[in-house]
């Protein structure tokens, strides 16, 4: 298969310094050529364009939302570069940067792919608005403005209205939820298992319900946006928002091969790698071997 690997240099949506740095460091170590390895022909498509914005001016553009609008260009870009990847038949890898790149990605495959899913692998459920944001963080919005819900600048983000039904996502690892996250995830009945719902319910079973919730909604596409912070703290140290209780090494590669092997996976994100946290690259190295991983599955 052709995959094109897209880089976004982004910190604006965590406002935290270092994961502008994570495509950078992911193509020293080679991911371009390891992909290769995995049987598939892969391009480097270069990385999006971000607009440098001085620290003071980080509200210059909405008072409750930090950097909106090179966020907003960078995901406007990154979305019509996904679906021309989708155009040439070539499955668009997006490397961040951090998760407010989301929005862009799943924009740009929904365009192609129409009625699709979304796999959200996350500690945090990104679901906030910017009513409901403590930080003012972007990071924490995209899944939600993917959905319709909060500003309208980011909810019709490259094409009018909302990218994916609430019934259509799936959010795992979640263990981190603001109180605005879980009033959302209730009214809108959205799936979503945290740490300790795997560890309970085991995650063959919930991949196994996942799936079969799949089938029912005839979804042909999927989207897998993959957030580095949903493992286990120790194992991934180079990233900006860690939380306690992870999931393991084991369990996520399961997730991955489980995932490729239905087909159904169009398109992918891997972000909030933080170079400038990481410690002897041990984090930098997880990551190239959860994709290698990955891709050996992709079909």
């Amino acid at each position: 298969m052709d995959v094109s690997v897209i880089g976004v240099p982004i910190f604006f949506g965590s406002d935290k310094k270092g994961t502008e740095y994570g495509p950078k460091k992911l193509r020293q170590k080679n991911i371009i050529d390891i992909l290769n390895k995995s049987g598939h022909t892969t391009y480097d498509a270069g990385d999006i364009h971000v607009l440098n914005i001085p620290e003071d001016e980080k509200y210059t553009f909405n008072s409750h939302m930090k950097y909106l609008k090179p966020i907003l260009d960078a995901n406007r870009n990154l979305a019509h570069q996904v679906y021309s990847s989708l155009c040439a038949h070539s499955f668009p890898l997006t490397i961040g940067g951090d998760h407010s790149i989301g929005l862009g990605s799943l924009s740009g495959t929904s365009k192609y792919n129409g009625n699709i899913a979304v796999i959200w692998l996350d500690a945090h459920g990104d679901i906030n608005t910017d009513k409901t944001s403590p930080s003012g963080n972007v990071h924490g919005m995209p899944l939600s403005a993917a959905m319709g819900f909060g500003y309208d600048k980011l909810s019709n983000l490259y094409y009018k209205g909302p990218k994916v039904k609430p019934e259509n996502v799936f959010i795992l690892g979640a263990r981190s939820l603001d109180e605005g996250e879980q009033n959302l995830l209730k009214e809108q009945d959205i799936s979503v298992y945290s740490t300790e719902d795997i560890h309970v319910m085991g995650i063959k079973n919930i991949m196994a319900k996942i799936y079969l919730k799949l089938k029912k909604n005839k979804i042909q596409s999927l989207h897998l946006s993959f957030d580095i912070d949903v493992l286990n703290p120790q194992l991934v140290p180079g990233t900006g928002t860690p939380v306690k209780k992870g999931i393991n090494v084991t369990e996520v590669k399961y997730i991955l091969k489980y995932l490729m092997e239905t087909g159904l996976v169009k398109s992918m994100d891997m972000v909030e790698l933080n170079p400038k946290l990481d410690q002897d690259d041990k984090t930098s190295n997880l990551c190239i071997d959860l994709l290698s991983w990955t891709f050996q599955h992709l079909k």
